[in-house]
């Protein structure tokens, strides 16, 4: 079976995968207090976009809203992410934004 947006779909995969490799590396830094906004956010971000992915794969009548979702909640772990120097942090944060336009180009394609 073809998903009819593979692109978004990857993008959604890479996005959770990235917030779930943050989210882990945030637990090991010093102050860990301090990384807890990113912690829940990148949790968040990671099952909103495996929701995505799946609405997609199986051509839900909820993707596109699903995505509309998943591209603001991208948006919001994205700018958390940019707040901080980690390295783990600024590769969450471009995996977010590419996810977020490509949650946003499915959501509003005719």
């Amino acid at each position: 079976m073809q998903t009819t947006y593979p692109e978004c779909v990857r993008a959604c995969d890479d996005c959770a995968e990235a917030c779930d490799q943050c989210a882990a590396a945030c637990l090991r830094e010093p102050d860990v207090q301090a990384m807890a906004r990113c912690i829940a956010l990148d949790i968040d971000c990671a099952a909103i976009c495996r929701l995505a992915a799946g609405a997609m794969a199986r051509s839900s009548s909820f993707a596109r809203p699903t995505c509309s979702l998943c591209a603001e909640v991208c948006d919001c772990c994205a700018a958390e992410c940019e707040r901080h120097t980690h390295a783990h942090c600024k590769q969450c944060a471009e995996a977010c934004r590419r996810c977020a336009e490509e949650c946003r180009r499915m959501a509003t394609a005719g």
